[in-house]
């Protein structure tokens, strides 16, 4: 299974970068990747209850990759993180399937409360370099998120958010194909 999903995590790399030319290429210097691979073993160790080594793995691929998630976030699969150096994904966050974000993005908490502090993004959403999705708000599929867009509220299925605070206008099929 390991195999199976490096081999997934550089295709979808590969699918959604034009400028990655071979596997070995994706494979050793794809920073976003190597922060995800770094996840998948925190996350584990964070599900066995052994919540300081996590958080120990999850610190050392912070400094080696600069991409910082929470071993409590939850991340779908073929998730990608192009020039990941400045994310940020808190504990609580729940990430879906084909997901992708830029670099710079936060998914932040507003509040010291336990419990749910973090955004939930849908299938297929993507987040423009920059933006700042803050608090338990849910990003319904196939959404897009702006550049340094800061979004306070949920969002339905198929929107398009921009602005600080963001906007929620409904994606239209003139909305450029790159961003699916």
């Amino acid at each position: 299974m390991l195999f199976s999903r490096t081999r997934e995590d550089i295709a979808t790399a590969r699918h959604r970068d034009p400028a990655a030319r071979s596997a070995p290429e994706v494979w050793l210097t794809y920073s976003g990747l190597h922060a995800i691979w770094g996840h998948r073993l925190a996350h584990r160790l964070w599900g066995w209850r052994w919540f300081l080594l996590a958080r120990v793995v999850s610190q050392i691929t912070r400094f080696l990759t600069g991409v910082e998630i929470h071993p409590g976030a939850a991340i779908g699969r073929r998730f990608f993180i192009d020039h990941g150096m400045g994310i940020v994904i808190g504990e609580t966050a729940e990430i879906g399937d084909d997901v992708m974000l830029y670099h710079g993005v936060t998914l932040g908490g507003v509040t010291s409360m336990p419990g749910k502090r973090h955004p939930t993004l849908g299938d297929h959403v993507v987040v423009g370099t920059g933006a700042s999705i803050l608090g338990p708000v849910t990003i319904g599929a196939n959404s897009v998120i702006a550049a340094h867009a800061v979004v306070l509220s949920d969002a339905p299925d198929a929107s398009l958010l921009t602005g600080a605070p963001a906007r929620v206008r409904p994606r239209t099929p003139h909305t450029p194909d790159f961003y699916i």
